[in-house]
């Protein structure tokens, strides 16, 4: 499954489609043009064809975006990309620091005067009206634009055309009719006569159906209208549904895709749009027919990211599935480590023990096996140009997953070649602090991510460090790795509730000398009434989901409060005892010995 970037990540193609943007820019008589990392779906990840930003840049994060100027071409990362940005792109491109400099702020600064072009299908509502507002009252118009990109893009790939397939109700765990009458009932109490759903993972969601549209995530390209009477009109290309007729049933309708502008403008309002995913071509097409929109959630959003029971067992036991798998491939880590294998040889042999299980759709994300300085590149990609041998004496971070049809597993483990120094201890320790520090966190519900965020830090602000990425993400069921909208975030104010699957992966990173990430997976579940509690207030907590052991030997244990190195302690024999059936043999002495007591 390993796929190497080399091509896709050249900078030297970067100069020659600079300047064949810029004449098509001249030519369509605009000054600046924005190229997003979007498709019209608004999903975090595209298809080969819709990764403009990469085509013209180099840059392959999985965040970005580029706003070209005639005279300076910017391309904003934020801080999990600041490094990878720099060995990615060519000097013809001018990285930018986001979102401490905003896209508006650089502009007014960079383009005193003129027309900036954007293609309003890949920016959404509130990206343009955000923009919009920064730039009131300078002399700088924001024009809505062909993708000028796809005008130059000679060889870009075609669309996809995976077929869906639907997903076994014991998986699901409801039926889609129910979900479909139960969001349309709360449409209807809502006052909307419909909802315009773009997002990917929230269609599949939606209509128990998952694809291969998008590389890693099992979802389909697509967009619905969801109706108040719970009936669904998909637009898509009919290939891709053709065995689905009886799964859909008749209150599902395809249609064409080309057909979706004209089915918007003969919509009754009001009409719900998500403004934080909807595209702006939408919103600007029902409002030339003079149909009233309703701001709101995706209707999808919340219910898709509270699990139900069903989803809950699927993906509990997917993640005692790919423990084990991680759990022999630790031990055969252990075993060859210093033997002269590189990072791609660890990313081939760590799939290939998830393969083994029978089991493993895909992976969730291509894996991140960064050694030694690699490490510190927060999602460092590794190539067969760039992958280095591992090193006696240094730690490497590697983090990936898996992509099961009962659940999507992302997990995180940093990991000594040889003896390691004390300066990389410290910071583990650090790391490891603020990991258990969350998965023993109890709070009163209906806090947000942002409220908690803090709590995984403390450890490593106290040391006068941090990390540039957030303390979590959302996560699906065999579904999109990183899921909206809950997260574990200073940005994030949606209230954490029970059956959200969340990231725990704080982290410390040293450029040019290491990385560290630790990440399990946890849920948000009710917590018990504690004696001498109030037992009026209501309480959550998380419940840990991954099983793999935590590398002892990177441990500074005086470090450890006694409960912190109880809950260690006790964590391993967890992994001893839900693992140790699953593994096999010659990994059995490699576990006993990994889950040791503190």
């Amino acid at each position: 499954m390993f796929q190497s970037f080399e091509t896709s990540a050249d900078p030297s193609n970067g100069p020659a489609r600079l300047t064949a943007l810029r004449a098509a820019m001249q030519k369509a008589g605009v000054d600046g043009f924005l190229v997003p990392k979007a498709d019209a779906h608004q999903g975090e990840y595209v298809a080969p064809r819709d990764d403009r930003l990469a085509w013209l840049t180099g840059f392959t994060g999985s965040a970005g975006f580029a706003c070209v100027l005639q005279d300076i071409a910017g391309v904003f990362v934020d801080g999990r990309y600041r490094l990878q940005v720099r060995d990615q792109v060519a000097d013809v491109f001018t990285p930018v620091d986001w979102p401490g400099v905003q896209l508006g702020d650089w502009v007014k600064e960079k383009l005193p005067s003129g027309s900036l072009a954007f293609d309003p299908w890949l920016h959404t509502v509130d990206q343009v009206e955000q923009l919009s507002k920064t730039l009131q009252g300078h002399d700088i118009a924001l024009t809505a634009s062909a993708n000028l990109i796809d005008a130059v893009w000679d060889d870009q790939p075609a669309a996809p055309q995976a077929k869906a397939f639907a997903q076994p109700i014991e998986f699901a765990g409801e039926p889609h009719e129910e979900k479909r009458k139960r969001l349309g009932e709360s449409l209807r109490a809502n006052g909307c006569a419909s909802a315009v759903i773009t997002l990917p993972d929230s269609i599949c969601w939606l209509l128990n159906i998952r694809g291969a549209d998008i590389p890693r995530n099992p979802v389909m390209q697509a967009f619905a209208v969801l109706h108040s009477d719970g009936k669904v009109d998909l637009f898509v290309d009919p290939i891709k549904v053709a065995d689905l007729a009886d799964h859909f049933g008749p209150d599902v309708s395809v249609f064409a895709p080309d057909t979706f502008i004209d089915r918007l403008g003969g919509l009754h309002g009001p009409v719900l749009l998500d403004k934080s995913s909807a595209p702006m071509a939408i919103a600007s097409i029902l409002a030339a027919k003079g149909i009233d929109i309703s701001y709101g959630a995706d209707p999808c959003a919340m219910p898709k990211a509270c699990k139900n029971a069903a989803e809950l067992d699927g993906t509990t036991e997917a993640h005692l599935r790919d423990g084990a798998a991680m759990v022999n491939f630790l031990a055969w880590f252990d075993a060859h480590s210093e033997s002269g294998i590189n990072e791609i040889d660890v990313a081939e042999k760590l799939e290939g023990y998830r393969q083994a299980t029978g089991a493993l759709r895909d992976i969730s994300f291509d894996s991140i096996v960064g050694t030694g300085p690699h490490g510190a590149v927060i999602h460092y990609r590794v190539t067969h140009n760039t992958a280095r041998v591992l090193q006696s004496g240094e730690i490497m971070v590697l983090d990936s997953g898996g992509q099961y049809v009962d659940g999507t597993t992302d997990i995180t483990r940093t990991l000594p070649i040889g003896p390691v120094g004390e300066e990389e201890k410290r910071a583990f320790t650090l790391v490891l602090k603020g990991m258990i520090n969350v998965s023993e966190l109890r709070w009163p519900a209906g806090l947000a991510g942002r409220d908690l965020e803090a709590v995984g830090r403390v450890p490593l602000w106290q040391a006068g460090l941090d990390f540039d990425h957030g303390l979590g993400h959302g996560v699906g069921v065999y579904l999109c790795v990183h899921e909206g909208p809950q997260r574990l975030s200073k940005v994030s104010d949606v209230p954490l509730k029970p059956g959200m699957i969340l990231s725990n992966e704080p982290g410390y990173y040293k450029p040019g000398a290491f990385g560290i990430r630790i990440e399990n997976l946890v849920v948000v579940e009710k917590a018990p009434i504690l004696d001498g509690a109030d037992s009026h207030r209501a309480m959550l907590q998380f419940r840990t989901l991954t099983y793999a052991p935590i590398d002892r030997r990177l441990i500074s244990a005086h470090m450890l409060t006694q409960a912190e190195r109880d809950w260690l302690n006790a964590y391993h024999q967890d992994c001893y005892d839900k693992l140790v059936d699953r593994i096999d043999d010659e990994a059995k002495a490699w576990l006993t010995q990994a889950t040791k007591p503190l």
